[in-house]
């Protein structure tokens, strides 16, 4: 009795370990280096920071701030169907709103692939790809 007892006790214990790493992986709150190439004004790598915390209504969506150095961006990102959406707003300079700067890529279990980017009312265009989790060098 006392065997099977500590051996359900401890199948408990794998489970729970288990789940709690799949969830934790699966977070993409970190800082993310966001490379752009073959754009025709926005070429380099910028840093994306990410609050994963289903405040946008996605289970995975939060706050993003692009960092540079002429400091953070607010915006906002979402994760819906392995397709990651970070976006940010900026005054189009004629006292109206907006442009949007739109980084589009593959992102599925925590980990942020290849995409597009794209700067609406610039009408630039790239290939994106994402570095490794807190891989930002700002």
């Amino acid at each position: 009795m006392t065997r099977n007892v500590r051996s359900i006790a401890m199948t408990f214990v794998v489970a729970v370990f288990t789940f709690t790493s799949a969830a934790m992986a699966q977070s993409y709150t970190g800082d993310w280096p966001a490379t752009v190439t073959h754009s025709q004004r926005s070429n380099g790598t910028n840093c994306i920071s990410l609050t994963d915390d289903g405040s946008f209504g996605a289970p995975h969506s939060g706050e993003a701030s692009l960092l540079s150095n002429n400091g953070p961006v607010s915006g906002y990102f979402t994760v819906v169907n392995g397709l990651m959406t970070v976006a940010f707003s900026y005054p189009s300079g004629e006292g109206d709103c907006c442009n949007f700067q739109v980084f589009t890529a593959k992102a599925n279990n925590g980990q942020i692939g290849n995409g597009v980017y794209n700067f609406l009312g610039l009408t630039d265009i790239g290939l994106l790809t994402f570095g490794k989790k807190n891989g930002c060098s700002i």
